[in-house]
């Protein structure tokens, strides 16, 4: 009986067609509406790296002074100093270990006709790839003993990559930046994960991809400017040296763990603070913590709550969509009254007539989700053209394209209840007689 109530669902598509299209057109605008929000909530909040996030750790300390401290109170700070940076790169803790030093530098093509280009880019140990899946078009990332001595070399971001060398490999060549030459050994494929998960403190959470990656030592050795926020709680001297010195924190840390791990690498770290503490350093005597991907995300507010009203907004939208779609449901099957007594009169229970009518909703949903979609793309489009940050964002999966279709359907059930509660009270005999 489904697949002809279904038929009749269709063939009722074409009666009364302005109040089928009216309803119709209702249904698709309040999904579209929803459904484009929360694709970008989706698309903000969803795991990036899922296959290993739960193993993707970064840990906070809180070296602070204990002037005008409260104990209990989160610091919020998650960069550390290069002190402890350095030293959890030389601890041998995890499977793989990296800092992130965003970097800004001119870069100076080698080609005659190009002017010297303003880039950023990344500090970053060799296990940087591995650690955050970034795949390489060309070449491979520099070698253990490059990360030792801070080698002057280089893997660019594709985009850079075919703005200075076209098509071309450029593994080998050389480009001038901080006043010596670099060698490119790799060149990145396209990878810009939104957010850009890896450097969220002081950075661009959805901004473009890095232009380049150099090694952490190599970085540090050429002084390179600063991309991103620094955080001192105490007066230092000036210059590049005592920055290192500090206890300014501005580089970001992470590690790679195995599942078992975390709780081994959380105890080696509360022996490391402890043992700082005897060097006089972390006064506050608070405890350190770590965070895996998500849970870092969840800290820093990455989906703010400005994003979380848009989808309530959009919700709300949706559910006023739905009261003009009920009208529009009680006086189109009003308008059956006649022949809803007819099939009543020649046996047909008010169960039947209940799962007629609330297939031919469903029909009308399913006809609304197919423009919803349709209007969805086309408010993403347009989100999307707000600049590069947005449209990265502003695109649909599979598991948001069918739950457009699922919004939709249920939202014309949700709606059709009622008006197909009142078509199964019709009385068969007041409408006999009425003819």
């Amino acid at each position: 009986m489904f697949a002809y109530y279904f038929k009749l669902g269709v063939r009722s598509l074409r009666r009364n067609r302005f109040l089928t299209a009216l309803m119709v057109l209702t249904l698709a605008v309040g999904v579209a509406a929803s459904v484009s929000t929360l694709t970008i909530l989706h698309m903000m909040s969803g795991d990036p790296i899922p296959d290993k996030s739960s193993r993707l750790l970064v840990p906070q300390f809180d070296n602070g002074p204990l002037q005008d401290y409260t104990p209990g109170v989160d610091p919020g700070d998650m960069q550390m100093s290069y002190i402890d940076a350095s030293n959890l790169l030389k601890s041998g803790q995890g499977e793989r270990r990296t800092v992130v030093y965003g970097v800004a530098a001119p870069l100076e093509p080698a080609r005659k006709d190009l002017p010297a280009l303003n880039t950023t880019g990344m500090g970053v140990t060799r296990d940087f790839f591995a650690m955050f899946n970034v795949p390489l078009m060309h070449g491979q990332a520099w070698s253990e003993a490059d990360d030792a001595r801070g080698a002057d070399v280089m893997v660019l971001g594709r985009a850079m990559a075919e703005k200075l060398f076209g098509n071309s490999n450029p593994i080998g060549q050389r480009l001038r930046m901080m006043g010596a030459p670099f060698t490119v050994v790799g060149v990145a494929d396209k990878w810009n994960p939104r957010p850009r998960y890896y450097k969220l403190v002081g950075g661009d959470t959805f901004g473009d991809a890095d232009d380049f990656y150099i090694p952490f030592a190599t970085a540090i050795r050429h002084e390179a400017d600063l991309n991103g926020g620094i955080s001192c709680s105490s007066k230092r001297d000036p210059g590049f040296a005592s920055l290192l010195a500090s206890e300014c924190t501005w580089l970001q840390f992470w590690f790679e763990t195995s599942s078992a791990d975390r709780s081994e690498l959380q105890s080696w770290l509360d022996g490391y603070t402890g043992e700082q503490r005897k060097l006089g350093r972390f006064k506050r005597n608070a405890p350190n913590k770590l965070y895996d991907v998500m849970e870092w995300m969840e800290k820093l507010k990455i989906v703010g709550n400005d994003s979380k009203l848009s989808v309530w907004l959009a919700f709300g939208f949706l559910a006023l969509c739905l009261v003009n779609t009920i009208g529009l449901l009680l006086a189109k099957f009003s308008a059956r009254a006649a022949e809803i007594g007819v099939r009543r009169a020649l046996g047909a229970s008010r169960r039947e007539i209940f799962r007629q009518f609330l297939v031919e909703t469903a029909v009308v949903g399913l006809a609304g989700g197919v423009l919803g979609l349709v209007l969805s793309f086309g408010a993403l489009a347009l989100l999307g053209m707000q600049g590069s940050s947005t449209a990265a964002l502003a695109r649909m999966d599979w598991q948001m394209l069918g739950m457009t279709f699922v919004l939709s359907v249920a939202a014309a059930l949700l709606a059709g209840l009622l008006p197909t509660w009142r078509a199964c009270q019709v009385t068969p005999a007041i409408q006999l007689k009425s003819q």
